[in-house]
């Protein structure tokens, strides 16, 4: 009933800039909080950023100064701008949504398949 489908990952070299997009489809009633997670081979999925449907941003320490989250609610299609991209951060990232669909009018978070990032140095 509800699709987060990202794109724009891809290979960059150390420093580069990638944007990332996640569109959300389908009987969609209400998106509150739409973030990124990545996971790296042998690690944890961990938080990259979230923003509410207000524009309230949190990200971790690890991408501060680099990363820009933002969100088009019309278009129900979160961003990702990453600049200065490290090694470090190579891994899939994953969109992630907080959404009321029609047919239940409850609240459940939804993921996308996931995009492959990967900084060469």
């Amino acid at each position: 009933q509800v699709q987060l489908v990202e794109s724009g990952g891809g290979l960059v070299q150390f420093g580069g800039s990638l944007r990332l997009s996640c569109a959300a489809s389908g009987s969609i009633f209400s998106m509150y909080v739409m973030g990124w997670y990545r996971q790296a081979p042998g690690k944890q999925r961990e938080l990259v950023a979230t923003i509410t449907s207000g524009g309230s941003t949190i990200y971790a320490d690890s991408v501060k100064g680099r990363f820009t989250i933002s969100r088009d609610n019309a278009k129900n299609t979160v961003y990702l701008q990453m600049n200065s991209l490290k090694p470090e951060d190579t891994a899939v990232y994953f969109c992630n949504a907080d959404i009321i669909i029609i047919a239940t009018m409850r609240r459940a978070d939804y993921w996308g398949q996931g995009t492959q990032v990967t900084v060469s140095s």
